[in-house]
């Protein structure tokens, strides 16, 4: 299967049975409490909010709801709101994490600290999945916000951070492109020496059920079209399920050209901790994080 669009993915995370938990560390925002207010009635996800109580009440007051609406959550002294939500994650309470209205740095402290965070032993990656106006399906961008410069075992775990992330929404194979600026190996440009190595990864059977190309270049990889005028022999080309980025700015650049220049939409959340962690921007639209909310829940 694939998904088309995000209204596919909102129904899947929807139908997914029980709803998830969600904890929200620093949720006294407006916009926080609306993207909450959506995921629950839209039954894709129940929070948990951690902050404030008594000015989170406030607000949801002002809203026009029940300030009884989710279960508040007020850290003690010395404790920041995202150390609070990372304990409710080991309690078992929750089953996904969500940067509220805070600084990535501090809520990411706790997450990634070596005795008491949610590291597996696996690198953490943002998986980014992007709807882009002109492509027929919902694509991973990966990773554009977490590893800035990954070495070749680094690009193995964030391609299987993605891939695995598409398992659980239900992809058999996902097809993975080993994004370069050109579609040939080149022995002094480590990046296609990278990638042309998870391409022989995948054909030995290392990276379990998926098919990876590299190198290739974005425009071979999304029009078919064009590889065929390029001679380029792969027949997945115009049907990728994620675009692998050879660094952290590749990416971003690439993600942010897509929805700046041509309006495409995205969800995006972190990979490769103990549960998905949604990280989106405190200037997200409400249906971005909502969109990201549904990307966790459904794989969780």
């Amino acid at each position: 299967m694939e998904l088309h669009n995000f209204e596919e993915l909102q129904k899947k995370a929807s139908n997914s049975g029980k709803q998830k938990v969600m904890a929200i560390a620093s949720a006294a925002d407006v916009h926080i409490l609306e993207t909450a207010i959506q995921a629950y009635r839209k039954n894709i996800a129940r929070s948990v909010l951690v902050g404030e109580k008594q000015e989170i009440e406030r607000l949801l007051q002002e809203m026009g709801e029940e300030k009884d609406l989710f279960q508040i959550e007020e850290p003690k002294d010395g404790m920041t709101t995202s150390q609070l939500a990372v304990q409710l994650i080991h309690s078992k309470e929750v089953d996904l994490l969500m940067k509220g209205m805070m600084e990535t740095s501090d809520f990411l402290r706790p997450v990634v600290n070596r005795e008491h965070g949610l590291g597996t032993g696996r690198v953490m990656s943002h998986v980014a999945l992007q709807s882009i106006p002109g492509y027929h399906k919902l694509v991973v961008n990966t990773d554009a916000a977490m590893c800035p410069a990954p070495d070749l075992n680094q690009k193995k775990e964030i391609l299987l951070n993605a891939v695995e992330a598409l398992h659980a929404l239900g992809y058999k194979e996902p097809k993975v492109a080993c994004l370069c600026c050109k579609e040939t190996y080149d022995k002094k440009m480590q990046e296609t020496v990278d990638a042309r190595a998870l391409q022989e990864m995948c054909e030995a059977g290392e990276l379990g059920n998926c098919h990876v190309v590299g190198p290739i270049s974005y425009d071979i990889a999304i029009s078919k079209e064009i590889a065929e005028l390029k001679k380029f022999p792969s027949p997945y080309c115009g049907d990728f399920d994620v675009f692998l980025e050879p660094n952290i700015h590749a990416g971003n650049i690439l993600g942010k050209c897509l929805e700046v220049t041509c309006k495409a939409s995205m969800a995006g959340l972190v990979s490769g901790a103990k549960v998905p962690i949604i990280l989106t921007s405190r200037g997200a639209a409400v249906e971005e994080k909502l969109n990201s909310i549904a990307f966790a829940a459904a794989i969780a």
